[in-house]
């Protein structure tokens, strides 16, 4: 625990770790803009990350690219982030609205309207009492959408991850990355290059409205 919270115990490296949180890879030069530092630090704040096994590092070419280490790492820091917030007393959310409506949490939906998705399935009866799988609902109405869960993963079907600007849960787990990339593949929701942000396009926005009962 010591040697992880040591790789992360800088503000370049959160920055560096927050951005892979979109779940895409990334270039160290891209990282070090985002971090606000020359490449050449950001190699060396990349190899303790490394050393860490909080990212990876992957080859294609000429070219490296670095991504989180996974699903496990993210769901890490999504909990740190509702640790430091709450570490604040009375603190004011300071996160932008445009990812506080609507983002990716490394493979499925955060956000506000995460959150308001995962009230409705919570009403409508999608989980097992104890919510942590599907129903005989949930699994028809996720079949019905197109989101597929493999029957060969080792993850939890359903999670309850806590939403850390909403402070409230959202789906996570196989149902929840099955169901953003449904969302993607129908053309509902947008990807912002670069960004943990996405937008609800119009037809996306129907959709909501229709299956859910959720304004984006």
């Amino acid at each position: 625990m010591a040697n992880i919270a040591a790789a992360m115990a800088d503000p370049s490296r959160v920055s560096m770790l927050c951005a892979l949180m979109d779940g895409r890879a990334w270039t160290a030069t891209e990282l070090s803009t985002v971090a606000g530092i020359a490449p050449s630090t950001a190699s060396a704040h990349l190899n303790k990350l490394l050393n860490g096994q909080l990212i990876l590092c992957l080859a294609q070419g000429r070219h490296r690219y670095y991504r989180l280490a996974g699903r496990e790492i993210a769901s890490l820091l999504e909990t740190l982030m509702g640790v430091s917030m709450k570490a604040v007393p009375r603190a004011k959310p300071t996160t932008p609205v445009h990812l506080r409506k609507a983002r990716t949490c490394y493979d499925h939906l955060a956000g506000e309207v995460a959150v308001s998705l995962y009230d409705f399935m919570v009403e409508e009866g999608w989980f097992t009492s104890d919510n942590a799988s599907l129903s005989v609902v949930g699994s028809a109405r996720l079949d019905g959408l197109g989101a597929v869960i493999s029957a060969r993963s080792s993850r939890k079907p359903v999670c309850a991850c806590l939403d850390w600007s909403e402070r409230r849960p959202h789906l996570g787990g196989e149902a929840g990355a099955a169901l953003l990339k449904a969302f993607t593949q129908h053309g509902w929701v947008e990807r912002v290059p670069g960004y943990r942000e996405v937008r609800f396009t119009d037809a996306g926005k129907r959709a909501l409205r229709k299956h859910f009962r959720v304004d984006a």
